[in-house]
């Protein structure tokens, strides 16, 4: 009878221990949820970060302050700056030269080049100019004028985008330069990123370059979402440029071939690079 009521009464001490064992471990896992589910409803702090193979190298004109860069009908069009140096530039892919160039007005100092039609359009610096050249011959067809500075430039097909060294790209008319639309460039945790200036459009992403550094950002072209880094220190530090401002700066994207080229300011070298998710 002493050890029934032992038990029992040892029994009814324990239950609510274990009760409230059992309802603190269910709190506990009740939370650990809760921050699962709030940690994946957050976006990362940071995109995937890829390095990008070099599939081939070619010569570059170690005097080219490159600003911008495009791929067309099988050649490179590059714009090059530095007051009374600045100029625009048909250059062969394979051996580096220089096909056709033009002079940038000398007190201007060029920056980035895109395509639209059959003209080349060209930014300044500082000047608040685009120039348009024909693509044919580089003759000059007038001029556009924008507030602000000018530094990257590219088209999707409908608008020209361009890059002033703010965290905000502007989506131009290609036939008057006004003003569309513009784009906030940020990581997916909001953080803004300023200092984008070469650019390129590939496949409803804008790659731009950050100026100053050896990085590369894949943005999406609807959301301004940075989706990728692309990370091309190696291919900089293979350089080994003394000169400060000989930083990567140039990218050039060949539709048809599915090939993506890249060189910088003074720089010997163009890389054609694979990239995770652009092959």
């Amino acid at each position: 009878m002493k050890a029934y009521l032992f038990a029992s009464l040892s029994l009814a001490l324990l239950l609510p221990g274990c009760a409230a064992a059992q309802t603190a471990s269910a709190q506990a896992a009740t939370r650990t949820l809760q921050d699962e589910a709030r940690a994946a409803e957050r976006p990362p702090a940071l995109p995937p970060v890829v390095v990008p193979t070099i599939a081939a190298r070619y010569p570059h004109d170690p005097r080219a302050f490159t600003q911008g860069l495009l791929w067309h009908d099988g050649a490179l069009y590059e714009s090059t700056g530095q007051r009374a140096q600045s100029e625009i530039r048909k250059v062969r892919l394979e051996d580096g030269a220089v096909l056709q160039r033009t002079a940038i007005p000398p007190q201007e100092f060029g920056e980035g080049l895109a395509l639209w039609k059959d003209a080349l359009i060209s930014l300044t610096w500082q000047a608040g100019v685009a120039h348009r050249w024909a693509l044919k011959d580089f003759a000059p067809r007038g001029a556009f004028h924008y507030a602000g500075e000018g530094w990257g430039l590219t088209g999707d097909g409908q608008s020209l985008i361009l890059s002033d060294g703010s965290p905000i790209l502007r989506f131009m008319d290609p036939d008057t330069f006004a003003q569309r639309r513009t784009l906030l460039v940020q990581m997916p945790d909001g953080r803004a990123i300023p200092q984008l200036n070469e650019l390129e459009y590939v496949d409803g992403s804008i790659l731009a370059n950050v100026w100053m550094t050896g990085f590369i950002l894949r943005i999406d072209a609807r959301t301004g979402i940075v989706t990728q880094i692309i990370d091309c220190r190696a291919i900089a530090e293979e350089i080994g440029a003394i000169e400060p401002n000989a930083v990567l700066n140039g990218i050039a994207w060949d539709a048809k071939g599915r090939r993506l080229f890249i060189t910088g300011k003074l720089w010997p070298t163009m890389f054609e690079v694979t990239v995770p998710g652009m092959e």
